[in-house]
């Protein structure tokens, strides 16, 4: 089945010159990216895109709301869609568990994720979408339609009646 599922390279990851390295291990997978940009993430963006932690783990929620929006390490973020057959589950098993002491050392967590207690908080240097309805939330918060190579959801064409800017 023909899935697309977020990956979100996270600040720590970008201070560490590990992108290159992330990106690499993904590719061994074959699928396609369909976007990439980098970001710098919002206050909003981020309470948005974990607002099921705040229900589930309270606890972290803040932390993890500055952690993404780059208060402890650097202010960008990688987002990017990768699509093909079973593409969450096959970014899944490159990415390893979401608590890089639970990862295999070889998957992208256990090599470069830790538990940084100074900050208190687990950085696991990136995100990957856990099932399709949640890539589909995530990818429709992250990106715009047009900034994905083909449709990959539904889209209706909107008058915009804000100002548009254009290259000089």
């Amino acid at each position: 089945m023909i899935e697309h599922c977020l990956v979100l390279i996270k600040p720590d990851s970008i201070m560490k010159s590990i992108t290159g390295d992330i990106i690499s291990s993904l590719s061994t997978t074959g699928l396609e990216i369909i976007g990439m940009k980098v970001i710098s993430v919002s206050d909003k963006l981020a309470r948005e895109h974990y607002k099921e932690l705040e229900l589930k783990k309270p606890q972290v929620f803040e932390e993890t709301i500055k952690y993404i929006t780059g208060q402890f390490h650097i202010k960008k973020v990688i987002a990017i869609i990768y699509s093909g057959e079973n593409a969450i589950e096959k970014i899944r098993t490159i990415t390893g568990p979401t608590n890089p002491e639970e990862a295999d050392p070889t998957t992208i967590r256990g090599k470069y994720g830790r538990i940084n207690s100074k900050l208190n908080i687990m950085e696991n240097v990136v995100h990957a979408s856990d099932s399709s309805e949640n890539a589909e939330k995530e990818i429709k918060l992250w990106f715009k339609p047009t900034e994905i190579i083909r449709e990959i959801y539904p889209i209706k064409e909107i008058e915009e009646l804000t100002k548009i800017f254009m290259w000089d």
